[in-house]
């Protein structure tokens, strides 16, 4: 597919990484051009120097042969002019823009064919505030995804040693955790990834990814890790779009909240914004500060400042005066690894939560969802089953009769409004969601070429 991403900054330029090694043909456009020529010294990518509004210099990219235009630059404003220009003079299909205004998200009449023709939008900021929040749902888990409008959850957790399961078989599972339903979809020990099957046996510290209906989550998390706490108190550090975002729809439940901002004016004007939330202007790396709030007490403390070395330190402070789970925003992909080896319970990346909603319209098929996990490591996809039984290579057959890549495994259908665990005798209907997880994402193509239509494969 030709892709023509328009800026080169936090987002556009990992997104550029990712789906360069995927094969696509890519062209950057971005004003910064010492910013280009690092990119272009790593990537096999076409770069362009310019304002990615200017026609001109979307005519320079290439964007009358592009498949698609994403759209995200640091600017509002540029990147919905972008897509005008893009539908107008060029014809593009596929418009994406990243938006983060509040402002434009609640107008959405402002996105039709006659206004600003952009086909979806992507908000990092919102990706985010709703990946932390779904943490605080289950504050025992390193990862919480959904598919299907929310009524699967894929939950990552770490086995701790008091936990029911540690020690046992995952056949056993049934038994141990009656009326809930569950599957295992990966395993991974030391870094390294075990296919689970009936007979492995849950350790000590691994990272454990499974699937169920989103009403039995809280079941499977009590008996990997034992009882779970309940977050009563949580601390924010950052007023910002994800700080403020998070902490107003977190009013709407029984966690009080408090959140830092170093900024008077900003602070003020949080305050001013929130009504049950207590705001507090200082710097969230403040020891004195939290002492005297008795942060330590806190069930859960987020850093989620514009500064990842401000977010780092105040995360790691929290974590010695005593709060149970900490959550960081780290924007720059290196920093991700080595966060999560401090001490500090979650880092949470923009770029990885938002990377799938993008590959979601890249990938060939219908997928209606993805998530990338473990750092981008690996995928769980969504993909929707057409076609029939003369005509696709997994519709009317059981699962086990499935040829799966090693190290695809099928976590979930849902027909309808009906969430069947991928146990061995379900059989693929048409128009059924699949939920698959994938340990390499490199096996993606296979996974899309197992799901497409033909006229028949025999």
């Amino acid at each position: 597919m030709k892709i023509t991403i328009l800026g080169a900054g936090q987002v556009g330029a990992p997104v550029a990484e990712q789906l360069a090694l995927e094969g696509h043909d890519i062209t950057v456009v971005d004003h910064d051009g010492d910013r280009l020529a690092a990119l272009g010294e790593r990537l096999d990518i076409q770069p362009v120097s310019g304002h990615a509004a200017y026609p001109e210099v979307l005519e320079q990219a290439g964007l009358g042969a592009a498949d698609m235009v994403l759209a995200v630059t640091a600017s509002d404003e540029v990147n919905m002019v972008a897509c005008q220009m893009a539908e107008t003079l060029f014809h593009t299909p596929t418009k994406l823009a990243r938006l983060r205004a509040p402002e434009y998200l609640t107008q959405p009449e402002l996105f039709t064919p006659d206004a600003f023709p952009v086909d979806y939008i992507i908000s990092p900021e919102q990706v985010v505030t709703d990946s932390i929040h779904r943490l605080v749902e289950h504050p025992g888990a390193l990862q919480v995804v959904d598919f299907a409008g929310g009524r699967v959850r894929l939950v990552g957790v770490r086995a701790e040693p008091d936990g029911p399961l540690v020690g046992h078989q995952l056949q056993e599972l049934r038994h141990r955790m009656p009326g809930v339903d569950t599957r295992v979809a990966a395993i991974y020990r030391r870094g390294q990834a075990i296919i689970p099957e009936g007979p492995t046996v849950i350790e000590e510290g691994d990272e454990v990814f499974f699937i169920a209906a989103r009403e039995h989550i809280q079941g499977v998390l009590t008996s990997l890790r034992g009882a779970e706490e309940t977050v009563r108190g949580l601390v924010i550090v950052g007023g910002g779009k994800i700080g403020s975002s998070l902490a107003e729809s977190l009013e709407r439940t029984p966690v009080q909240v408090k959140l830092i901002d170093h900024n008077p004016g900003h602070a003020a004007q949080v305050a001013a914004d929130l009504k049950h939330t207590l705001v507090l202007q200082g710097d969230g790396a403040d020891e004195t500060l939290l002492r005297e709030e008795n942060v330590g007490a806190m069930d859960m403390f987020v850093a989620v400042t514009n500064d990842d070395e401000a977010n780092i330190m105040a995360s790691m402070l929290a974590k010695q005066i005593g709060v149970q789970r900490v959550v960081t925003l780290i924007n720059r992909g290196a920093y991700v690894d080595l966060v999560q080896q401090t001490g500090i319970d979650v880092a949470v990346s923009p770029y990885l939560a938002t990377i799938g909603r993008i590959l979601a319209h890249v990938r060939r098929g219908d997928v209606a969802m993805v998530h990338s996990l473990r750092r981008g490591a690996a995928e769980a996809i969504e993909l929707l089953a057409h076609g029939d039984a003369s005509t696709s290579k997994v519709i009317g057959r059981r699962l086990d009769e499935i040829q799966l890549p090693r190290g695809v495994t099928i976590g979930a259908i849902v027909r309808g409004g009906q969430v069947l665990i991928a146990h061995r005798h379900v059989v693929i209907e048409p128009e059924d969601h699949v939920i698959l997880f994938l340990v390499d994402k490199r096996k993606i193509a296979q996974v899309e070429k197992l799901f497409q239509v033909g006229l028949g494969f025999f």
